[in-house]
């Protein structure tokens, strides 16, 4: 082996590692553009079905049938915000928003109350704060400089908001209409000679998908099931959609039960604002924590071993490692993405690598 040779193959590694890095650092610079085409995805596999349905049952256009699937899944959108309203507008009342004497009141007498139940004093908060000198930091921290940064910072989000959500209904258009279209995206990049395996692989990949969001369509309606119950029983205002919204958070794994679990049990308290706290408010609070706990114990042992098992055909275990490791490694938005990703690389790997052995352990179920 001369000189030459080591040379080029020196300058091959170095132009593939170059090509590599550069194509990360473009993909990290549109990564909103990325994230649309993701969730256009999505929506795409979701509303795919009711697409074949109105063309195949209802003899639909395409065009017409995509159209309709784009205001049906819009309504439903629309709707689910304007469950809402009643909510906001039954705990801005409970709260007394509109009155501020009313508020503090309600606070105080809440706060009072929690104090004797647990055999504490005004007197012992009141000590606990000056040591630890809470009031003088935050006073220290107070800037109202930042009534402005607030208003430019909500201006931005409500202007990203509005590109993303424009972005995403014109990109799921075209995928919804073309069901091909992101697969024949992707093949623009591929030799013709992996052609045949990446057609497999994304068929795969989209069949599996369209299983798990399924799964976790049927996972989150049976915690809303179960919500409902527990805050119908204990006679919450606005139980229903109280019990969307909580259930909504499990879509975060890990994570999202406690936060939807300390929203249910913040609204449950809130909404009998004014009772006795011992006699009212507590047993009320711990009858929905039961509920809640129910609705977890059912979930980790029954709805998602399901889930895991016949859609993404990956052990729970497995499964649990890997949300662990993407959560550590990029944050909550890991963890939502965790599973889909991890499926859609063990497909390419099973298709493309199957000869290693360690491929083969992994992708034996698929």
């Amino acid at each position: 082996m001369n000189s030459r040779i080591i040379a080029n193959g020196i300058l091959r590694a170095v132009a593939v590692i170059l090509g590599v890095a550069l194509l990360a650092y473009f993909l990290y610079a549109v990564r909103s553009v990325v994230a649309y085409l993701i969730i256009a995805a999505v929506i795409a596999l979701l509303g795919r079905p009711i697409v074949l349905f109105l063309r195949r049952k209802l003899k639909f256009p395409n065009t017409l049938a995509v159209v309709a699937t784009m205001i049906f899944m819009l309504g439903i959108f629309v709707g689910i915000l304007a469950l809402f309203v009643p909510l906001i507008a039954e705990q801005s009342k409970n709260l007394s928003l509109l009155d501020i004497e009313s508020l503090k009141s309600d606070i105080n007498t809440l706060y009072v109350e929690i104090l004797d139940y647990f055999g504490a004093t005004s007197g012992n908060v009141t000590e606990l704060l000056k040591d630890s000198k809470l009031e003088e930091n935050m006073l220290q921290g107070l800037d109202l400089g930042f009534i402005p940064n607030f208003l430019n910072s909500f201006v931005n989000m409500l202007s990203n908001f509005s590109i993303g959500f424009f972005s995403v209904l014109f990109i799921s258009f075209f995928f919804l209409k073309d069901s091909n279209l992101f697969q024949k995206g992707m093949l623009v990049f591929i030799p013709d000679t992996r052609e045949s395996g990446v057609v497999k692989s994304i068929d795969k990949i989209n069949g599996l998908l369209s299983r798990y969001f399924a799964g976790i369509l049927l996972q989150l309606f049976i915690l809303f099931v179960i919500y409902t119950i527990a805050l119908l029983i204990v006679g919450v205002e606005n139980a229903i959609v109280i019990a969307f919204l909580c259930a909504l958070f499990n879509i975060i794994p890990y994570i999202g039960p406690l936060i939807g679990g300390a929203i249910m049990l913040t609204l449950t308290m809130t909404s009998f604002l004014g009772a006795d706290f011992s006699a009212v408010i507590l047993p009320k609070a711990l009858y929905v924590l039961i509920g809640l706990v129910i609705g977890q114990l059912i979930d980790n042992f029954f709805s998602q071993p399901f889930i895991f098992s016949t859609s993404v055909k990956s052990h729970p275990l497995e499964i649990f490692l890997i949300i662990i490791i993407a959560g550590l490694l990029f944050g909550v938005v890991g963890m939502v993405v965790a599973v889909p990703g991890y499926t859609a690389i063990k497909v390419v790997l099973k298709e493309f690598l199957a000869e290693y052995s360690i491929v083969k352990k992994l992708t034996k179920n698929l």
